[in-house]
């Protein structure tokens, strides 16, 4: 089956680091990374293709200074043990370019049954065994363990971010061990920087999966995959195997750059939905990170007889998708 037959992309214009989540009340929740970087925001929709008509709320937005008061980057939003929860990455204000890659980790947490609803809590920071550069956090649970997975800088490392695992105390706490199980180091995850980010988690035929973004946020971006058996001690380094080329990667053919930073859902009868941002053309003015046009896409992909996923690539936009670029 075409893996575009159910969507047209791109699904949510100028959203990149999208994450979809569909909760057990049948919608499905959005967040992203807005252009301005200021602010989070949540939308919703029965229907997968109905999140870029949803309304967003803005249910939380940065401070004029402190460690909040910078590029709000990658939300994601969980539901835990009966209560939503928003994991970021936030930066301090600076009077130059250097507080850029400075940032770390938050979480907020809201007990209404609706998150575009009720009041959401400042939790803090997520303390690592460093204070430097972190960001991108994930967490899962598997076998009644809860996990973080984030990148983080490791100051003794060259490069900018490798991806590393830890078990948690409660939604904004880890506990014990910190591992890294990732670092860049193959042609593809050093262009630009040598960046490992951006972790998703998928469970499926007796394996841990994350998924993770490498390279620079230009054409050059793409995913890579770690895998480990269900059944292994996921805090060891050697329990995570890497795919040596990336799984999904910029289609020249198909007009779309950069395919990157993925979150994981189902399509509305159940099929599994890999969600990307892209851009639709190459060339790049200035920093791209200060290019709006990363949008939020998504496409079904299917499995390998050897259990592995296969996300094809990224699929066209629609016809008359570029209008509004």
């Amino acid at each position: 089956m075409d893996k575009n037959t159910k969507y047209t992309n791109p699904l949510v214009w100028q959203r990149a680091d999208p994450w979809v989540y569909k909760h057990r009340d049948h919608y499905y929740y959005f967040t992203a990374s807005v252009p301005e970087y200021d602010r989070i925001e949540i939308r919703r929709s029965l229907t997968l293709q109905g999140l870029g008509e949803a309304e967003p709320v803005v249910v939380w937005r940065k401070y004029d200074s402190g460690p909040f008061s910078a590029n709000i980057w990658a939300p994601e939003l969980h539901y835990i043990d009966g209560k939503w929860y928003i994991y970021f990455a936030a930066a301090r204000t600076t009077e130059t370019k250097e507080g850029l890659f400075d940032h770390r980790m938050y979480v907020l947490e809201n007990n209404c049954a609706n998150p575009l609803e009720g009041q959401w809590t400042e939790k803090g920071q997520v303390r690592t065994k460093w204070e430097s550069f972190a960001l991108d956090a994930t967490t899962f649970e598997h076998r009644g363990v809860r996990y973080y997975v984030w990148a983080q800088k490791d100051p003794d490392i060259a490069g900018n971010s490798n991806l590393y695992i830890s078990k948690m105390s409660n939604p904004w706490t880890l506990t014990g061990e910190q591992v890294m199980i990732s670092k860049p180091e193959y042609p593809w995850e050093v262009i630009g920087f040598k960046v490992n980010e951006g972790a998703a988690v998928l469970k499926r035929n007796g394996r841990i999966y994350i998924s993770y973004s490498a390279s620079a946020t230009d054409h050059h971006y793409c995913m890579g995959l770690l895998y480990a058996d269900e059944s292994a001690d996921l805090l060891d380094p050697a329990s995570w195997a890497k795919s040596p080329e990336p799984v999904f990667q910029t289609s020249e053919a198909n007009g779309q750059y950069g395919p990157g930073h993925n979150s994981f859902t189902v399509s509305e009868d159940g099929e599994d939905v890999l969600v990307y941002h892209a851009r639709s053309y190459k060339e790049i003015t200035g920093d791209p990170l200060y290019d709006p046009n990363r949008h939020t896409r998504v496409q079904t992909f299917t499995w390998k007889e050897d259990g592995m996923p296969d996300f094809g690539v990224p699929v066209p936009d629609a016809a008359d998708a570029h209008e509004n670029e």
